[in-house]
């Protein structure tokens, strides 16, 4: 998460090149753009990540008082980081839309500069259009039908590592194949489909096939993450209902709930985390796979 304007994001938004090592920086590059210093901000989580990988890390090395966040409204920040999930994960926006134009739309949006924040309720195509960003979709035409299919097909469920998910991904990709048949159609979670991008169908299956534990692992923390978040929401409403019942905010018993919903959401957290760090190991591992394929393939001396 941006420990400046409060979205969670890829970490490729954090990643900068640097002389030896790549530099992972404490805010997005949104942030950057704005001209904010990584300096003035720490982050824990990508502090880590970056020890774990001997990336350089640009920022305060412990977790201090932080400013609000420039994004303010949770509702908000959801929508914003929907939407650059389907941009990150979309081979044909990326190649025509440059990410710091996107970025830059991104800004005025939550500036209040441009009269629009993308609604989850639209397509990426739309949500692109009345961001001001001018994508043609024409390569991609699996229509509403064909893409209910496919989740219905696999239960909504990702055919790479198993966790919930929505996207219709192409096997090969459709900005080099432009194979939208449905025999070329498969589910992926957001994250599956965000890592694969244009990678080859089956360079990406051979180097999913040997982390099929890992990819249980995912499942399991999914599943974990998701019965807890939901006790906590359900022990967060009945606190809202004993106070209003009680008709006040302080007495024993109120604070004994409050004592012990705290220690379900520290639970929680230090999940989160972990997930958070295999998930990025993951990443990481996909994205070295790929490099290393491509180096490969390249005959030249460097």
């Amino acid at each position: 998460m941006c420990s400046s304007c409060g979205l969670r994001m890829d970490s490729l938004h954090f990643k900068q090149e640097g002389l030896m090592n790549p530099k992972l920086t404490s805010i997005c590059d949104i942030c950057l753009i704005r001209g904010l210093n990584a300096d003035d901000y720490a982050n824990d989580a990508v502090a880590t990540f970056a020890k774990s990988l001997l990336y350089t890390f640009v920022g305060k090395e412990k977790d201090t008082a932080q400013p609000d966040p420039i994004v303010k409204n949770k509702k908000l920040r959801k929508r914003y980081e929907a939407f650059l999930q389907d941009y990150d994960g979309n081979e044909i926006a990326k190649r025509q839309v440059k990410r710091s134009d996107l970025n830059l739309a991104m800004i005025k949006s939550e500036d209040g500069k441009l009269d629009y924040v993308p609604d989850q309720d639209v397509t990426f195509a739309q949500n692109m259009e009345k961001m001001g960003l001018r994508v043609d979709f024409q390569l991609n035409e699996v229509d509403y039908i064909d893409r209910e299919r496919i989740r219905a097909k696999y239960k909504y469920r990702c055919q790479y590592c198993g966790r919930r998910g929505r996207s219709v991904d192409h096997k090969d990709p459709v900005s080099l194949s432009h194979n939208n048949s449905l025999d070329n159609l498969t589910l992926a979670c957001a994250e599956c489909n965000r890592i694969k991008s244009d990678m080859p169908y089956d360079l990406f299956i051979k180097l999913n096939d040997q982390i099929s534990g890992i990819n249980n692992k995912l499942v399991k923390y999914e599943n974990a993450l998701g019965t807890l978040k939901e006790e906590f929401e359900h022990r967060r409403r009945y606190l809202a209902a004993q106070v209003h019942l009680k008709g006040v905010v302080n007495d024993p018993e109120l604070n004994a709930i409050r004592k012990e919903n705290k220690k379900l959401q520290d639970a929680i957290d230090s999940l989160q985390s972990d997930y958070d760090d295999l998930r990025m190991t993951r990443k990481s591992y996909f994205d070295t796979g790929w490099k290393l394929a491509r180096i490969k393939q390249n005959n030249d001396i460097i």
